[in-house]
């Protein structure tokens, strides 16, 4: 089979997004991602997508990457209102106020409680592996009680702008569970 042959996820197809949307399902929707830095940068990317298409995210994705150090917490800790200024202005991100600041906050919690595994923290909320993947996009829920979950830890420990659509979405995207479906052809990979 050629790539243009398999059959993937709905959403995956969509021309608006150009071969953007094909990459990321193909190679990173819903394979495991571990690591702080990683899943922090997942976790900001998610909060910045609510409410705006997925396909914005991915087309400002490198720029994000730039303008918050690469997601690296320690760096991103460190960023004052001048930094929150110059995010606001940089045209290649979304520029929403809200969603900077608590990006920002995000870090900062990071930073600021050193013995918090951030990796061991999300994967707890991990469902267990589905006995088979859902039929139809239709069926794949919005949130979970895993989700709903996460998001009260995290609002616990002081994490802000992630509710349980956007822990749901997270999860979907670090492969902590697998929302592909049934006839894709991208194997299960948990």
């Amino acid at each position: 089979m050629t790539a243009v042959e398999l059959v993937r996820c709905a959403w995956a197809v969509d021309t608006a997004g150009g071969t953007l949307y094909r990459d990321y399902h193909d190679t990173e929707w819903g394979k495991p991602v571990h690591g702080r830095d990683a899943l922090f940068e997942r976790l900001a990317l998610e909060a910045f997508q609510s409410g705006l298409s997925w396909i914005t995210i991915l087309r400002k994705r490198e720029s994000f990457r730039a303008a918050f150090g690469g997601f690296d917490p320690q760096i991103v800790a460190e960023y004052g209102e001048s930094d929150i200024d110059r995010l606001l202005a940089d045209s290649g991100i979304v520029r929403n106020r809200s969603k900077i600041e608590a990006t920002i906050s995000n870090a900062r919690v990071l930073v600021d409680t050193p013995e918090l595994d951030l990796d061991s923290l999300l994967w707890s909320f991990a469902p267990p592996r589905r006995p088979a993947r859902l039929a139809s996009i239709d069926d794949v829920p919005a949130i979970t009680e895993q989700s709903t979950a996460m998001a009260r830890e995290l609002k616990r420990r002081g994490f802000r702008f992630v509710g349980p659509t956007t822990a749901y979405a997270l999860m979907q995207a670090t492969g902590m569970v697998d929302d592909h479906v049934s006839d894709c052809w991208v194997p299960a990979t948990r």
